[in-house]
């Protein structure tokens, strides 16, 4: 045996292996969680079998799952990302935990990236899930595969920047009910389940400038009418990521 085989080796490991250990973490907590199993897998599937099974909501389709899909990858997408990380981090910041990860060899930056890498490994599983089961009930998606996944990172990290803005200003409980709230309006009034058209025309020109409206739309316009990038939608979902991941950096408190 040579010498200094059992030699300790003070110092922090490197980043990159921090910050993947730490998404690693964090994923196993989400998918642990009841709840948020609720929010992230649970919800999103049982609408797309239950809205696509039975003569609910008029969506003008003769396939009503061709609709609803794009919308239920679009609520997964706001599940994960803002409702589920919005709670998960408003009461880590509560308990103290964001603080003692603060004082820790990974930079705060680095918590934030493992964080978002923790909702992308969550959001391929849901996507995967989700479109297995549209699939099995005769969804027939058509577009580029390039659309549809700038399309999903563009909201993932709207929704992302909204999340974290929310558990970093408000107290955990309120973060709670606020998040679920703006869950539930969002699921009426983005155009996930209820097409857009169905709104008066004033509220209509509110709800489409909303990130799940354009979210939603884009990836109907591309998955189920086969259009190229929908620029507009785009534009919105990269408006509402710079302010989001803005005022999160700007207001966001640790303690």
């Amino acid at each position: 045996m040579s010498a200094g085989t059992y030699t300790p080796r003070p110092g922090a490991a490197p980043l990159s292996r921090m910050i993947a250990a730490q998404a690693a973490l964090e994923t196993r907590m989400l998918l642990r969680n009841g709840e948020q199993l609720l929010l992230t897998v649970i919800i999103p599937t049982l609408l797309l079998v239950l809205f696509s099974s039975v003569d609910i909501v008029d969506t003008g389709t003769d396939e009503p799952v061709d609709f609803l899909t794009p919308g239920v990858l679009a609520l997964a997408v706001m599940s994960t990302a803002f409702t589920g990380q919005a709670i998960a981090t408003g009461f880590e910041r509560r308990y103290g935990v964001l603080k003692r990860l603060g004082a820790s060899p990974l930079p705060r930056w680095g918590l934030m990236a493992a964080k978002t890498l923790s909702v992308l490994v969550t959001e391929v599983l849901q996507v995967a899930l989700l479109t297995v089961i549209a699939l099995a009930l005769g969804w027939s998606p058509g577009g580029s595969p390039a659309a549809v996944l700038l399309l999903l990172l563009l909201g993932t990290v709207a929704f992302s920047g909204l999340g974290l803005l929310m558990a970093g200003t408000l107290k955990a409980e309120a973060t709670l009910a606020a998040a679920n709230l703006v869950f539930l309006l969002l699921l009426v009034g983005g155009g996930v389940v209820v097409p857009l058209d169905r709104f008066p025309d004033a509220a209509r020109s509110v709800l489409e400038l909303l990130p799940v409206s354009a979210l939603s739309g884009g990836l109907r316009d591309v998955l189920q009418h086969g259009s190229g990038l929908p620029w507009g939608d785009v534009g919105i979902l990269a408006a509402w990521a710079v302010l989001g991941l803005g005022a999160a950096a700007r207001f966001f408190r640790w303690e």
